[in-house]
Order: C-alpha cells, then sequence, then structure tokens
C-alpha cells in the first residue's frame, strides 16, 4: 500500500512511546515508504516525535486520535497497552470515522468487539489487520498448529507471560484458541463437568479449546500447543525475548497491506504468502 500519488504511507501510532510501540516507531521513520505522521499518547502528549523518540520526525504527539489523524493519515496503528479496552475499542473506531485503515496490536478485545467494528470498517470501506502478535515466527507457529490440528483433534495450549500481564489469555493465546477451535474443537475424555478437583482446574474454554494461563516472573511472552495422540505427543512453542524488534517486522508489513482489506482480517499471516 501507498497513499494517493505514490507517496509514503502516513502512521499513527498510539502508544508509540511504550515498550513496544517505541520500537515500532522508530521502525516506521526508517523506511523510506512511510513517515510517522504523528503519535497518540496522554503522558507526552505536545511534545515533537524527535524529542520524545529520539528519531526524525516532524510529528507530535496528541492527547486524541482526534487530533493526531487531523494533519492526515493513511493507517492508523492502535499498539497501547490494553489498560482500558473500551478505549481501545473507541479509538478504532474514531480511527474508523475519520477514514483511515487501521492495524490493531493491543490485546483484549472480544470477539462481540471486532464484530462491530467490522461492520463499521464496512461501511467506511476501510481495512482493519489485527494482529495478536506480529513475531514472525509467531505466526508461522500459528500455521503449523492449523496444519497439525486437522490431523490431531486432541490439544490444548499453553499462555506463559510475566506476572504482571492483566490480560488472561493473551491475545495470542485467544487468536490462537479462535483458529484452532474453527477447525476442529477437542473433546476431553473426561467432560469438564465431571472433574474431581477445584473449579477451572482444567483452564478456560476459548472457542471449544482448553487454554492455560501462566502468569510468572521470568516470562515476556510465549505460547505453546500440545497436541496428544496415542503413544505420541507434538509440542509447538513459541517464545519471545525480553527486546520488541521482534515484532517490528511483521508490524511494518501490516502497515503496508492493511490498505488493500475491507473490513476486519485477524492474523498477520492472512496477508502473507505462506
Amino acid at each position: 500500500m501507498t497513499s494517493t500519488a505514490g507517496q509514503p504511507i502516513r502512521a499513527v501510532i498510539s502508544g508509540a512511546t511504550g515498550w513496544a510501540g517505541s520500537a515500532l516507531a522508530r521502525g516506521v521513520a526508517r523506511q523510506p515508504d512511510m513517515v510517522l505522521a504523528a503519535a497518540v499518547g496522554r503522558r507526552t502528549a505536545g511534545r515533537r516525535l524527535d524529542e520524545v523518540l529520539q528519531l526524525h520526525s516532524e510529528g507530535r504527539v496528541h492527547a486524541s486520535v482526534a487530533d493526531a489523524l487531523a494533519g492526515g493519515a493513511d493507517v492508523f496503528v492502535e499498539y497501547a497497552k490494553p489498560k482500558a479496552i473500551a478505549e481501545v475499542k473507541a479509538n478504532i473506531l474514531d480511527a474508523l470515522d475519520a477514514g483511515v485503515h487501521v492495524v490493531v496490536g493491543s490485546s483484549g478485545l472480544g470477539d462481540a468487539d471486532y464484530a462491530e467494528i467490522d461492520a463499521v470498517a464496512r461501511a467506511r470501506g476501510r481495512g482493519v489487520l489485527a494482529c495478536g502478535n506480529f513475531a514472525l515466527t509467531m505466526v508461522l507457529m500459528q500455521k503449523f498448529a492449523e496444519m497439525a490440528a486437522r490431523y490431531i483433534p486432541d490439544f490444548e495450549i499453553i499462555d506463559y507471560a510475566k506476572g504482571s500481564k492483566p490480560d488472561a489469555p493473551s491475545g495470542t493465546g485467544r487468536e490462537l484458541a479462535m483458529r484452532l477451535g474453527t477447525i476442529v474443537q477437542p473433546q476431553p475424555q473426561v467432560p469438564l463437568d465431571q472433574v474431581n478437583g477445584p473449579a477451572g482446574v482444567r483452564g478456560a474454554t476459548v472457542n471449544g479449546v482448553q487454554v492455560h494461563a501462566l502468569r510468572l516472573p521470568g516470562f515476556v511472552l510465549g505460547i505453546e500447543a500440545v497436541f496428544g495422540m496415542a503413544d505420541q505427543r507434538l509440542h509447538l512453542r513459541h517464545e519471545a525475548g525480553s527486546g520488541a524488534e521482534p515484532y517490528v517486522d511483521g508490524a511494518l508489513l501490516a502497515i503496508r497491506e492493511v490498505g488493500g482489506l475491507q473490513g476486519v482480517v485477524r492474523g498477520l499471516d492472512r496477508v502473507m504468502k505462506l
């Protein structure tokens, strides 16, 4: 995607001063086909991006999406921490109302939220590319897990994250469960209502798939799909380190591709040649 007349894509990032958002902001600023036009952030509102992030940009940080988009934009990236899901959703809807395509990297939105966003996006003729995880290794893991689910109907998901992560499962874990459960929903040998033990000990059911969320110091983000057959087992696992760079390349790809979409598309692999 490029904007009109072959001009660079003008991107606005919400959460540009955060851990992952700042890495993406610097990544956008390095691209010859992109411009970091503005950012959204309350704590640094009114300051210049070159001052806040030490990068080459004439844009500023604004307190609201409307203000950030007022100077013109092609793609809005929602990358803020999921402290207030209602605010994340409102930002996305505001961007669509402004006629801008949207890339979603924030987690926590549910199916009902995306159904509402999809209706607005289609009415505006705009695309929304929602990615639970931009890391290319995670995207490949999702595809491998989908392949396995077509042949091994018994599986569960383990979602790893740091102890302070508030959402469980993570957006990555939720997306994987939604995708695998669409292929097949495992049938536990012992029905969940017949398990002897405390409620929830078998995890939570997400789209017919059991998901277990571990929240402990020492983890950043990891996801594992465990498939079981008689006398054999398959483990597919993605682990992320402490840096945010693994998420930049996938997010840049999403920014370039979202302009060719209409409505909500979930998963980076939907715009990749896999």
